[in-house]
């Protein structure tokens, strides 16, 4: 049996596994492996399967129509480093979504969930690739973010290696970009609520379900979050998804205000994701390029922080949350 193995881990290494390790996934569920599951190896491998198994049961009780619909997540009996998830086969298109109805259907996951908790964060470890991401339960949503890319920024740093320049504009942009941008949302009367998103929107996550001709979405990374941010894979011109979705998502999901703020939004929103991708290509530093000139733009545009804002705006001086 030819399946897909995680050795790295990574989604694409042909393994031949024996039908002996097949066994129980647990007392209830009794599973079979076909050609093409997704199986890895060791702690981040478990991580992984673990996180999409949550994440893809979240959306698919939110909105069953679109994702399929996950099985189970395990280990191999005779193997217990060797991790699995399994869901749904739902055969698909070659092609992109079509825009209207992928970000109709995405909008209305948004508006029909809601945290367990009215936090932000989510209940198990969920990963970016093979990177886990801070998914603790938190009150703010600036707070919530600022400690999410914290830790890309630290997770990079390791990856790539120190510089200067790229530590100075972390910390400007953790220090006076994020306040700007982000605690505007929840202060002078405004407010949002944390919104469960699939976390990994773009080309290769999403496709047309063959059967019912609508719109599919898997491969998640879910947290609940600020909903703007399910949206930062759509901005880098290297993928097909782009602005177009963008458009076509805020005719059925309101923009938050300040609207003004919302392209700045999600630069910044790009840049964890970004970010994240400098981490898992060490010695690649196209991705690490790309994010600097990003935060220079940010740091200038907005050297003068929340507080000059809101000076500008004459409202109150509001200190950020922190739990």
């Amino acid at each position: 049996m030819a399946i897909t193995v995680d050795p790295e881990p990574v989604w694409d290494q042909p393994i031949d596994v024996p039908e002996k390790w097949i066994e129980t996934v647990d007392e209830n569920v009794a599973a079979k492996l076909p050609e093409g599951s997704q199986v890895a190896q060791n702690d981040v491998g478990k991580a992984m399967v673990s996180g999409e198994y949550e994440s893809m049961k979240a959306l698919h009780n939110t909105l069953p129509e679109l994702t399929p619909e996950p099985i189970a997540w395990g280990t191999f009996a005779q193997a217990d480093n060797v991790h699995f998830f399994l869901c749904e086969f739902v055969d698909m298109t070659d092609d992109l979504p079509d825009v209207e109805a992928s970000m109709k259907m995405l909008a209305e996951l948004h508006a029909k969930s809601s945290s367990p908790n009215g936090q932000y964060g989510f209940h198990v470890p969920t990963l970016q690739g093979t990177v886990p991401q801070y998914t603790e339960w938190t009150d703010s949503w600036e707070d919530f973010f600022t400690k999410s890319i914290r830790t890309v920024f630290e997770n990079e740093e390791r990856s790539q290696g120190p510089d200067e320049e790229v530590q100075y504009l972390c910390k400007e942009t953790l220090s006076k970009v994020i306040p700007r941008l982000l605690r505007p949302l929840e202060t002078g009367g405004r407010r949002i609520e944390p919104r469960l998103i699939h976390g990994d929107i773009w080309d290769g996550n999403t496709s047309t379900n063959v059967a019912t001709n609508l719109p599919v979405i898997y491969d998640a990374t879910c947290i609940y979050a600020h909903n703007e941010l399910e949206l930062a894979p759509l901005r880098p011109v290297r993928h097909r998804m782009g602005r177009q979705y963008v458009k076509a998502y805020f005719r059925h999901f309101p923009i938050s205000p300040p609207e003004e703020d919302q392209d700045d939004r999600n630069a910044l929103y790009c840049l964890r994701w970004d970010m994240n991708c400098s981490t898992l290509y060490p010695g690649n530093l196209r991705y690490r390029k790309m994010c600097v000139e990003v935060m220079k733009n940010l740091t200038q545009k907005y050297a003068d922080g929340y507080e000059g804002w809101a000076k500008a705006k004459g409202e109150q001086i509001v200190p950020g949350k922190r739990s």
